[in-house]
């Protein structure tokens, strides 16, 4: 069992259509990459292979910080942070 803080996540727009929920809290060993988070919130939802591809083509926001270009496997997610996933959004 982890004693550091979960990890919590946002979900919006077709990610939370995907997931059937808006937030999820994700118990995590320490830091951990965002790719291991994507990963993770997978591995664990009962609809993971209806999430994984919309996940794929979302913006992350950690904390208030985009993603942008990153490596998702290189940038990291501190315990107690908060990450959203941001699908596209069609109209502007």
């Amino acid at each position: 069992m982890s004693t550091a803080p979960p990890v919590t996540v946002h979900l919006w727009a077709a990610a939370r259509a995907a997931a059937g929920e808006a937030s999820v809290s994700v118990e995590v060993p320490g830091p951990v990459s965002v790719a291991w988070l994507r990963e993770e919130l997978v591995r664990r939802h009962p609809n993971g292979a209806k999430l994984a591809p919309v996940l794929q083509v979302c913006s992350v926001l950690i904390g208030d910080r985009p993603l942008g270009t990153a490596d998702p496997a290189t940038v990291e997610v501190e315990p107690g942070g908060t990450v959203e996933f941001l699908p596209p959004f069609a109209g502007g």
